[in-house]
């Protein structure tokens, strides 16, 4: 889709970020993908806080995401299977979510609690 980029932060690891900030970028995410660079992934902004739950449909590579809040700090992790329908969901209402590859957070020991930086302000 040609979605712009940003750099993420957290510890030691760079993250290179596509952008889905528009109803129709968060709609798609990463469907149809057959695969995703190791340190990339996908940041869904959305304009107001909620408890914003996201699925797996029509998604083929199996993801992480991680809920974020305002202050960066992730509230929660999920693991989610390629071409499932389970909702996942934040544990408290955000307006940020990063999906990446399966494991990408557990791998690096990034757990609810560490600090993202780099967010875009709205």
């Amino acid at each position: 889709m040609g979605l712009p980029t940003i750099e993420l932060k957290t510890g030691i690891y760079r993250i290179q970020a596509e952008l889905a900030d528009t109803p129709k970028s968060r709609e798609v995410g990463l469907m149809n993908r057959t695969s995703m660079p190791t340190n990339s992934g996908m940041l869904f902004v959305f304009e107001q806080k909620a408890g914003h739950c996201f699925w797996m449909n029509n998604t083929k590579i199996p993801l992480s995401i991680a809920f974020i809040a305002d202050d960066g700090k992730i509230v929660n992790i999920n693991e989610m299977q390629a071409e499932t329908t389970n909702n996942h969901c934040p544990t408290a209402p955000v307006r940020y979510a990063l999906e990446m590859n399966k494991q990408w957070f557990s791998e690096r020991v990034i757990v609810p609690g560490t600090v993202m930086t780099g967010l875009p302000r709205k």
